[in-house]
């Protein structure tokens, strides 16, 4: 019979501390706790997986145990060694904590401690993933393992050290494994693959490395799968890349160069041959973003070191890149990026995977989206804070009262300078009564309380900035703005149904991020309202009434008046819901101004098709 095939990572698990791989000041730390004769009663080894925790703790009972320890070298030969190598040491007790996990399996490891160790000098309990022990079987090895006998050690293992009871880690001496870099990983599987025969290429090895996200027993277990694709040839990247699912580097560099180009069409083949390989969409654009993110390594990084440090890619690879990346900009590349995020998250949770594929690179590869990325962006908007009018009505009233008793009757021009430098921006010089007419607004503004609309196209630029087309078309149906401002933004819906829609997370969440990034402030707060109208709050400048009988300078006074009454008007209203407020006409003398209150109907043919009403 044929003997049994043993896999790479247990031919080749570390058998001395000299062995362990990217591990060198635990391997000091170990050495001199041996050399010095300072061993503690319990060890707390955390890494992540494959770093090397559980081959170092037989390392350790073995340096222990060994008949001529404790040694740094094992002799492997006596009888102690050879248990602990096969697995059937009496006195190294290993187990595993997910299926041990309760207060009777400790209560086990207890009874077990009083018997004095068979062939060595200690008995050690090895516990690998101990976070699963469950809390009451932690608080009953509390005491024993503070106090354990004399020959007792515990070597606790685990990948979340974060889930183990602070009471447990404050009695063990606690390790952290590092991942394995690249380049170490990579000299530990060219030293195997030469005592193993298997014939692979470094960059095929590099690929490997990178893979194992700094673990090495998932190298040597890759090593082992991929060295069986090719016994008389070398194995190269490519070989590897297929039994990964990855995309090879030069796919990928054809790929971006049509999405550069804004050729839909060669773009679209080119995923439709990926995909017939049998590259998932979510496989093929975290390949592409991840391609992506080199580019930009590249594209800012001048070192060459550093470059190929980064990116683990060959000179040759790199070289095309840089040519390639010549005439992009780093811009563009983010917004790509971000763009392919977005659709890996609406992609992951769909049900047709290839057609939102399509749609993907359709919309990265289009020039609208690569004339967004390269635009410059768009200085912040500049705030005019506005003083409300009620703070200078006792001057108004000073002044007119002097010009009431005056021959003159002029009104003097320090009501209006005194306007146009604490009220209105520093524009052109303007007569008494266009100022005046500006302070009517403004105060009408200032008092309702600030129903700032912007222009339309500041709400259909703010809804352009929704990431996902069904939340951008529903707002842009059903919502209608009341206040928007880089601190507070207040939309409304009139049917009750299209609210409860609104408030749901996902639209919410949606929408607040599109006013955050179109004010680029960090924080604003997002009010939806129900079953409110929402009409345009605003006040037309009354014009001056052309009548050879009055006197011009009376007219001035007439109307600053008006301002006194309806600032007054405001004030006390300003903490009810007021009503939408329409054209303000003055009449004459005798005929005080009047409110028109429209119906819903006319308002919204208002607002459709801009139109006029003619009372």
């Amino acid at each position: 019979m044929a003997e049994q095939y043993l896999p790479l990572y247990r031919k080749y698990r570390p058998q001395e501390f000299s062995d362990l791989v990217g591990q060198e000041n635990l391997v000091k730390a170990f050495t001199n706790a041996i050399n010095t004769g300072k061993i503690a009663h319990a060890y707390l080894f955390c890494g992540p997986r494959g770093t090397g925790k559980t081959s170092s703790a037989r390392i350790l009972a073995k340096s222990l145990n060994c008949q001529n320890g404790p040694t740094l070298t094992p002799c492997g030969k006596c009888p102690s060694c050879l248990d602990i190598l096969n697995g059937t040491m009496l006195d190294v007790i290993e187990m595993d904590a997910a299926s041990n996990r309760s207060v009777e399996d400790a209560q086990n490891i207890i009874d077990k401690i009083h018997y004095a160790p068979v062939n060595g000098k200690y008995k050690i309990f090895i516990i690998d993933e101990v976070h699963m022990i469950s809390k009451t079987a932690f608080n009953a090895l509390l005491k024993t393992l503070e106090e354990p006998p004399e020959n007792v050690i515990f070597i606790l293992a685990t990948t979340e050290p974060q889930k183990v009871l602070e009471t447990i880690i404050s009695r063990c001496q606690r390790f952290d494994f590092r991942r394995i870099t690249v380049d170490d990983i990579v000299k530990r599987l060219e030293f195997i693959s030469e005592k193993e025969g298997i014939k692979i290429s470094r960059d095929a090895l590099y690929t490997i490395a990178k893979n194992s996200q700094g673990g090495m027993r998932d190298a040597l277990a890759l090593l082992d799968q991929i060295s069986v694709l090719d016994v008389e040839n070398e194995i190269t990247t490519d070989e590897v890349n297929d039994m990964l699912g990855k995309i090879d580097n030069d796919t990928l560099i054809n790929l971006s160069q049509f999405i550069f180009d804004k050729s839909v069409e060669k773009t679209i083949q080119k995923i439709n041959e990926i995909y017939a390989k049998g590259n998932e969409p979510l496989q093929i654009i975290e390949n592409l973003i991840q391609y992506f993110r080199n580019l930009s390594v590249v594209k800012t990084c001048h070192d060459e070191k550093t470059v190929s440090e980064l990116t683990f890619l060959s000179k040759d690879a790199v070289d095309r890149m840089k040519k390639q990346v010549q005439n992009v900009m780093i811009s563009e590349i983010s917004a790509l990026i971000d763009r392919l995020t977005y659709y890996y998250r609406e992609i992951k949770y769909t049900n047709n995977r290839y057609l939102w594929l399509e749609l993907c690179f359709i919309d990265i590869s289009s020039e609208n989206l690569q004339k967004k990325a390269i635009s410059q962006p768009q200085p912040e908007r500049p705030q005019t804070i506005v003083k409300p009018v009620s703070s200078l009505k006792p001057q108004i009233e000073e002044q007119l009262e002097t010009v009431e008793n005056s021959e003159s009757k002029e009104l003097p021009k320090q009501i209006t300078n005194e306007v146009n430098e604490e009220i209105l921006p520093q524009k052109e010089e303007k007569t008494p009564i266009e100022n005046i007419s500006e302070i009517q607004n403004i105060q009408t503004q200032e008092n309702k309380p600030q129903k700032l609309y912007g222009s339309t196209d500041d709400w259909k630029n703010l809804l352009e900035m929704i990431d996902s087309p069904p939340s951008r078309s529903f707002f842009n149906t059903f919502a209608k703005p009341v206040e928007m401002s880089n601190k507070k933004v207040v939309i409304t819906f009139k049917n009750e149904i299209f609210g409860k829609r609104a408030k749901e997370p996902q639209k919410e969440d949606a929408l607040k991020k599109a006013c955050l990034k179109f004010y680029n402030v960090p924080s604003i707060e997002l009010e939806i309202k129900i079953g409110e109208v929402a009409l345009k709050s605003k006040i037309q400048n009354p014009e001056p009434i052309a009548d050879e009988q009055k006197n011009q300078k009376q007219d001035e006074i007439s109307l600053t008046q008006n301002i006194l009454k309806e600032s007054e008007f405001v004030e006390e209203n300003s903490n009810s819901d007021l009503v939408e407020m329409a054209e303000v006409n003055e009449i004459s003398d005798n005929q005080p101004e009047y409110k028109v209150k429209y119906s819903d109907q006319v308002n919204m043919v208002k607002d459709l098709f801009d139109a006029k009403v003619f009372d």
